[in-house]
This record gives structure tokens, C-alpha cells and sequence, in this order.
């Protein structure tokens, strides 16, 4: 989380547009920003994040801000993992990375609007169901899943989990592959017990499941990691304006975009680390037309 490689974690062309030219007695973001649409860069297979049809979280919130800033969305569609930003965002093809881990350097962050976990994901009748975390010895001699590189792997050689663990991959073009599909088929089939997940990846697939999987929150007690993550939007560095533009949004519509993450089932944490209750159903967005 929080590198250009983990866009996917956590989008080729839909949009060519031109940037207006800077004038100083009308400015109200940088010069590089769009005012003839909202320009957002996004993976075009990456669900539940994104995809063309619309239907990820991530592509929920753009139409949110969209209608805020009363500009009609474009995308900039490239496979999220090595070269992302640099080919899209500071290539300026597009504006807003929608969901970036705050911390990266590669981009300038707003604020955080939603801070969320790894989690633990089993069958439900699964002897593991119950395990809170990777500490607890019921895990040890049990075939767990999780994804090569991510931060749960420090844990898993730390706690002797690695001999009976399978690694999938994190860095993949989700147009061809689709690790998680894979992971939730092992599940199902009993190929492993549990997967170490980020939980807004997996988070609508166990809501989906009608109650077959079950999601447990890796939360920081005692002297357990923290496995949490703040969320931030991504823009280009040296874009004051733009910056706090997106910040008032986030602001005023954050009751609205935690509905749409609890929609889709993502589990979310306050600052202290605690379970925030999911949100009622959020009301539906809508762009102004290209």
C-alpha cells in the first residue's frame, strides 16, 4: 500500500482532453487542472474499485465529486501497478486518482477520507472462524492465503505461518487475470482455510456470498501491527487550489461517501483505530453530461 505499484491493492485511453490555459484574475485551481471536465485516472478492471461500466466504489465517488464540482467525468483508463501515476496523472491525462494509500510520495494527498484494514476471510463454518488474529495459534498448520508483498507477509514469517501459506499475486493487469476471483474459489472449494485480505478488495465479495464467508477485522490490540490504512485522494504536487477544492468536498460529503464504502461492504475505522457502524444506503450521484 501507498507505492505507484499499489494502486491495485489497491486504469488505455477513454478521455483526451486539453487543459484550459492559465489566467491569473480567473484562477481557481492550477493551470494543469481541467475546468471543461472532471479528469479522473482509474483502472478499467479493477473491481470492486473499478471498471468501464461504472460499477466500483472508487467510480461511485468520482461521480459524487463530479456532480459537486459541476463538470462532466472523463476517464483516463489504465491498468493500475508499476508506472501508473507517472503515465497518467503526471503525464497529465487526467486529475484525481481516486483511492491512493496517504504516505506516497509519488502524489500530493488530500486529506484522508476513509481508513480501512486487512481482514481476515473464512467459510463459515470454518475452525478458523472465529481467529481475530494472526497471533492466535488456530492458525498454525492451516493452509491460509494472502497476497505476495503486502504487509500481513511480515507477519506470517514472523509467526511461522509462511510453510503452509499460498501467495498470490498482487501486481497483475486485472483485464487478463483476476487474483481475487481465485481467492474466493480456493475458499469456497477449501484449497485454503483463510485469506489475509485488504478489506475493501474483498469486502463486497463476502457480502455476495449470502452469509458463506465471513470477514473478521485485523484491528490493533495489545501489541498486535496495524494493519489499518488512510485513504486519500492523489493529485499532482504543487496544486494548492485543486487540493483544497477536493478537501471541502471530502468535507461535506463524507457521510455520503462512507454510505457508498459501506455499500460495498468495506470495512471502515475512525482515528482511533475503532469499527465505524455501517453507514444507511447512499442516495445516487449524478454527473453533469459531456
Amino acid at each position: 500500500m501507498g507505492s505507484d505499484m499499489s494502486r491495485g491493492c489497491f486504469q488505455i485511453a477513454a478521455a483526451f482532453l486539453v487543459a484550459v490555459p492559465f489566467s491569473a484574475s480567473a484562477q481557481i485551481v492550477p493551470e494543469m487542472v481541467s475546468r471543461t471536465a472532471l479528469r479522473v485516472c482509474e483502472d478499467p478492471a479493477n473491481m470492486p474499485f473499478s471498471n468501464r461500466a461504472g460499477e466500483g466504489f472508487e467510480n461511485k465517488i468520482a461521480e459524487l465529486v463530479a456532480a459537486d464540482v459541476k463538470l462532466p467525468l472523463r476517464y483516463f483508463w489504465a491498468p493500475s501497478g508499476p508506472g501508473f501515476v507517472r503515465n497518467t496523472l503526471q503525464s497529465d491525462l487526467c486529475d484525481l486518482v481516486i483511492g491512493y494509500a496517504a504516505g506516497a510520495e509519488i502524489v500530493q494527498h488530500t486529506n484522508p477520507y476513509y481508513r480501512s484494514t486487512y481482514v481476515i476471510v473464512t467459510r463459515r463454518d470454518s475452525p478458523l472462524a472465529g481467529v481475530k488474529q494472526l497471533s492466535d495459534p488456530a492458525l498454525k498448520g492451516h493452509r491460509v492465503g494472502v497476497f505476495a508483498g503486502t504487509p500481513p507477509v511480515d507477519e506470517f514469517n514472523a509467526k511461522g505461518l509462511v510453510d503452509n501459506a499460498k501467495f498470490y499475486d498482487l501486481i497483475v493487469d486485472h483485464r487478463f487475470e483476476s487474483p481475487l476471483a481465485v481467492v474466493i474459489s480456493d475458499l469456497e472449494n477449501k484449497t485454503i482455510d483463510a485469506a489475509v485480505v485488504w478489506g475493501p478488495l474483498i469486502g463486497l465479495s463476502v457480502k455476495k456470498s449470502d452469509g458463506a464467508l465471513v470477514m473478521t477485522p485485523l484491528l490493533k490490540e495489545g501489541g498486535e501491527p496495524d494493519y489499518s490504512f488512510r485513504m486519500t485522494f492523489g493529485i499532482r504536487h504543487n496544486e494548492p487550489d485543486w487540493k483544497h477544492k477536493l478537501e471541502a468536498i471530502l468535507r461535506a460529503r463524507q457521510a455520503d461517501i462512507n454510505a457508498i464504502l459501506s455499500d460495498y461492504n468495506v470495512p471502515l475505522l475512525d482515528n482511533a483505530g475503532h469499527l465505524i457502524p455501517p453507514s444507511p444506503p447512499a442516495s445516487p450521484q449524478k454527473a453533469p453530461t459531456p
